[in-house]
């Protein structure tokens, strides 16, 4: 294998990789915000001292 077919290789996992960590990091999110819902009181914006 050349340098160029061994370069190209390579930047198509690191990029495949890269968007595959991406989208398990938004199933976590996704996840974590139904396991922990933001309550309606917290969600108000113009909170009152």
């Amino acid at each position: 294998m050349d340098n160029w077919a061994f370069g190209i290789t390579m930047t198509i996992v690191g990029v495949g990789g890269t968007f595959l960590t991406l989208w398990i990091l938004s199933l976590v999110m996704s996840l974590l915000k139904k396991v922990f819902p933001l309550s309606p009181e917290e969600s108000k914006t113009d909170k009152k001292p």
